[in-house]
């Protein structure tokens, strides 16, 4: 192989590593004692002690952190599929209908998508707090239906392979539009609908600022603010409080819905759906 061939391939699994290493480093931790997690080399394993460290995070705190990944898991999915359906209704009408003031919209999203969600958290809360859902679920989940993103997306995909004609076929077969909307075009873009909605569920999963703004109550807190909650207390008691095994534990934990969500989902991303539906 020349040596200008082999570049490309040295950049990938440079990239490889840097981002394989960190997983690396959090399932080798996880399968060590706290006194082994601060002793033992990092990317080297130690005396197995996985069993004991998930046996000892659902105990902690009176089995706190199953209720943070029950928290996690309904927010995530309702805000998942909410914002998903949204986007599908608000990417398809902006593709195939006209109406007074759509350029405006259009140009609207493309300016939502470049604001930082992070940027809208404290005028949420004051929002929120105005109508008394601060410290609910809801208070995570509301902010979490809207996505720019995904209904710009949706946008663009429906415009490309949803051909108009089909559509209006199914006018002509006396159809309703909700009718069109769920029966024709929703299975026409499901790999769209797939990427918002791993997008939302990664994205809501991950999400730390907004909870930690809304939520005070420790039993409502999804798992990146309970967690840093636990890790903050180890820091304070100086490692004399066995939470760092824990806190390495949980947050592996923490990937593997994630990672199944991705393995099951992961057939809908397929080209082509459209093929054949016009003669």
């Amino acid at each position: 192989m020349k040596p200008r061939a082999r570049l490309p391939h040295l950049l990938m699994a440079v990239g490889m590593l840097y981002f394989l290493i960190p997983l690396l480093w959090i399932v080798i931790a996880a399968t060590k004692s706290q006194a082994d997690l601060l002793s033992s080399p990092a990317l080297w394993f130690a005396d197995f002690s996985l069993v004991d460290n998930l046996t000892a995070l659902f105990r902690e705190d009176g089995g706190v952190y199953g209720r943070w990944l029950r928290n996690t898991a309904l927010y995530s999915g309702v805000s998942a599929a909410g914002a998903t359906l949204l986007a599908a209704l608000a990417g398809y009408g902006l593709a195939r209908f006209s109406f007074w003031g759509k350029r405006f919209f259009e140009t609207a999203l493309l300016g939502m998508i470049m604001v930082p969600a992070t940027a809208l958290v404290l005028p949420t809360y004051l929002i929120l707090s105005n109508v008394g859902m601060v410290n609910t679920a809801w208070a995570v989940i509301l902010p979490s239906l809207l996505s720019p993103f995904g209904t710009y997306l949706i946008r663009v995909y429906v415009a490309e392979n949803v051909p108009v004609e089909l559509v209006d076929a199914a006018r002509l077969d006396r159809a309703g539009e909700l009718r069109i909307f769920w029966q024709v075009v929703l299975p026409m873009i499901r790999p769209a609908l797939t990427t918002v909605f791993l997008f939302t569920l990664v994205s809501t999963w991950n999400n730390y600022f907004l909870p930690l703004v809304m939520l005070s109550d420790a039993d409502l807190f999804p798992l990146t603010v309970g967690l840093t909650t636990w890790f903050n207390t180890a820091q304070q008691e100086a490692g004399t409080r066995v939470l760092f095994n824990l806190v390495v534990t949980g947050s592996l934990l923490a990937i593997v819905p994630l990672v199944v969500a991705f393995v099951l989902l992961q057939r809908f991303w397929r080209s082509g759906a459209s093929t054949g539906a016009l003669r």
